[in-house]
């Protein structure tokens, strides 16, 4: 009986803390779920990815189950994770950020612009704001990430060529975000942002795009369906990449070109960089990796998308329907009994 009794009590406590919980905090926390949970996922295929776009000369040549094949001999189990720390650090508060103000942005237009429509074009726009604020607040955690994921344990023949040496191996998160510190100050830790800001905006737009879209076009009946969000998810996630790839291979080079050999000629900007990866490694480089690439995302976005929305509801997020239906009777009241002052 007691045990039954603590149960319903929790249970009540849970309950009037969830309800007391602002909407905006609701969404930081499915948005925060959905991102670790996907993360976690497709965290081996994004440690290759990696390595595709920035070692071409040792693992480009080997294609993915060579890669794959190489990095359990090389590291063990635990190679596939190596940085995916830093990556779950990261995209916790990034999706959290990303999915919490993408919502916002989108009640905000809807107020100042009563009259704006609510077709794809505002999931475009909210989408394409809402990622830049995201990247903006955390992209020294993808740097890190990046620089830890590069690392490569047990290479004599890199070592050899310089491709890292004792200084330039990072132990850790925290290792590795006092050394680019130390080395390059807060410029460093935001090198690549140009080209991440440039990728995101079409990318996050385009991915709550289609994902919206097609999730209007679902069958009301299949409205609440898992699979039917995960499929709706997948294709928003490729498409939106396809578009955007290029962009991704120049950041993760210009993140890792102060570890990358010394000869290597210095990556100024965003657009010098393009320019230079399809000159000197050839366009096909500019795509290294796309095949993972989209491997992961499909995965990746439907996941995200999917636990976001069951975090939503578990959280009792009121759908926008309902959201709009009680702002259409908060407005009519308004309407129908005007303020004394008005009066």
């Amino acid at each position: 009986m007691s045990e039954k009794r603590e149960e319903r009590e929790m249970n009540v406590y849970l309950d009037g803390m969830i309800e007391s919980m602002p909407v905006f905090a609701k969404e930081l926390i499915a948005g925060g779920v959905a991102g670790g949970v996907a993360k976690t996922v497709v965290a081996p295929l994004e440690r290759i990815k990696i390595l595709f776009q920035t070692r071409r000369a040792e693992y480009h040549s080997i294609g993915l189950f060579g890669s794959v094949k190489k990095i359990a001999r090389t590291e063990g189990p635990m190679g596939f994770y190596r940085g995916n720390g830093a990556s779950v650090a990261r995209i916790v508060p990034y999706a959290a950020l990303h999915y919490m103000t993408y919502e916002q942005y989108r009640r905000w237009i809807i107020l100042a612009y009563p009259d704006v429509g609510r077709g794809p074009g505002l999931d475009l726009v909210a989408g394409s704001f809402a990622g830049g604020t995201a990247v903006l607040f955390t992209y020294p955690l993808d740097l890190v990430r990046t620089k830890l994921a590069y690392q490569v344990v047990g290479s004599q023949k890199l070592n050899a060529q310089g491709v890292l040496n004792s200084q330039q191996i990072y132990k850790g998160i925290l290792d590795c975000f006092s050394m680019t510190y130390r080395e390059a100050g807060l410029r460093g830790l935001y090198r690549g942002v140009a080209p991440s800001l440039y990728g995101i905006f079409p990318y996050a737009g385009l991915k709550f795009y289609f994902y919206e879209e097609m999730k209007r076009h679902v069958p009301p009946e299949h409205k609440k369906s898992i699979v039917f969000k995960l499929v709706c998810g997948s294709v928003a996630g490729v498409l939106g990449q396809t578009f955007t790839y290029p962009l991704d291979v120049v950041r993760r080079q210009m993140q890792v070109q102060r570890i990358m050999v010394s000869s290597s000629p210095e990556m100024k900007g965003t657009i010098e960089t393009l320019v230079m990866i399809a000159q000197k490694q050839g366009w096909k480089q500019l795509f290294s990796g796309l095949s993972i690439n989209y491997l992961k995302v499909v995965p990746s976005v439907a996941i995200g998308f999917t636990v976001y929305d069951i975090m939503k509801s578990c959280l009792r997020v009121p759908s926008r329907d309902e959201a709009e239906a009680v702002r259409k009777v908060v407005t009519n009241k308004r309407s129908t009994h005007p303020s004394s002052l008005d009066s």
